[in-house]
């Protein structure tokens, strides 16, 4: 069973990650924790989002998937991921450059990142 992260955790991690820029275990552990609140808040099995080697989270509800390739995968770096989550990368940036690899149907995750963001 999955934990319950709360935003105060993630936000706390990333001050943390911001102090110590450097630290790969601070890196990790907001990685995860903004991983983890973001599942949370788009609940549902329809689009992977992998961070390798860091985290893979299942989001949005519809097609559920259990085994294999899911129908809709998304990947890129911890910074990438970060980037987004905290609202300092763009996603139609980061997928133009190349940072995020996305494929299948609901893999644009631009109005997702714009939800957390309001």
């Amino acid at each position: 069973m999955a934990r319950n992260v709360t935003h105060d955790s993630v936000m706390t991690a990333l001050a943390e990650l911001s102090a110590s820029p450097e630290s790969h275990d601070l890196l990790v552990l907001a990685t995860r924790l903004s991983m983890e609140w973001f599942a949370q808040q788009f609940p549902g099995q329809s689009v992977e989002i992998r961070v390798p080697p860091i985290k893979a989270i299942q989001v949005l509800g519809g097609t559920t998937h259990r085994r294999g390739t899911p129908p809709a995968t998304v990947e890129m770096s911890a910074h990438t991921w970060l980037g987004l989550f905290q609202g300092t990368e763009l996603w139609g940036d980061a997928c133009a450059r190349g940072l995020v690899q996305a494929s299948g149907e609901r893999s644009d995750l631009a109005g997702l990142f714009a939800q957390i963001h309001d």
